[in-house]
């Protein structure tokens, strides 16, 4: 397998076997690599990757990274992928084909005080690229890349276009704010509008504060949940 080509601000580290890239670009972001490393791991079935990036705001803001490489991936499956292959983004991280549930966004950093900029923050990516159960259709709402028609995309130029065009929206974060990058995930948002179960709480999916906190509105009041509830610990 070619290995992949990174942009110019950015850098390459492989793993195998059983090895999960995210739990790697933790491990190597606390003892102070470079940002903008991107570990990685593509088997036959599966792509999995993690971004190394250093903030320099507050946590609560640089939580934005989560949605930002979210927008980052369906702008480069887009460029990939058959046309009538749609890409939505669940504001918890998770990825949808045509609909149905395929991998995920993950997030990490060093802190969890939401005020105080953290030492790193690692944006992670699973994304299943070919079923292994020889009972697909236990879970429906399950799907994959081959599943969805996309047998002839290449993970390792995914993974390379998924690293430029996340690129492309943290320097237009950073340079004019986050007014485009909201309008691009509005767009993308799934089930927004409709009735959404996060955090223990139930209720109406009205969009998200300029943090891309949720807001969720029940019966009696509009809870704001923030992105710092998706972080990861160490396990």
């Amino acid at each position: 397998m070619t290995a992949p080509s990174f942009p110019p601000l950015m850098s390459g580290r492989a793993v195998t076997g059983a090895t999960h890239p995210f739990d790697v670009a933790r491990d190597l972001a606390a003892e102070g690599c470079d940002a903008g490393l991107i570990v990685h791991n593509v088997t036959a079935n599966h792509l999995m990757a993690a971004i190394v990036l250093a903030p320099e705001v507050p946590l609560a803001e640089a939580m934005v990274m989560l949605p930002t490489c979210g927008v980052g991936f369906q702008n480069a499956f887009g460029a990939l992928a058959p046309p009538e292959v749609a890409v939505q983004l669940e504001w918890s991280g998770g990825i949808r084909l045509n609909g149905a549930s395929c991998g995920r966004l993950r997030v990490a950093a060093g802190g969890t005080d939401p005020e105080a900029e953290p030492d790193w923050l690692v944006i992670g990516l699973d994304l299943p690229l070919l079923q292994i159960t020889e009972r697909p259709g236990d879970q429906p709402d399950q799907t994959t890349l081959y599943d969805e028609g996309c047998a002839e995309m290449d993970p390792v130029e995914l993974l390379e276009a998924w690293a430029r065009h996340s690129l492309v929206w943290i320097n237009t974060w950073e340079d004019a704010g986050p007014r485009a990058l909201h309008a691009e995930w509005r767009g993308l948002a799934w089930r927004m509008g409709e009735e959404v179960t996060q955090n223990g709480l139930t209720g109406t999916f009205q969009g998200v504060d300029d943090r891309f906190g949720m807001l969720l509105r029940c019966p009696d009041t509009t809870h704001l949940i923030p992105l710092t509830t998706l972080l990861e610990t160490q396990p």
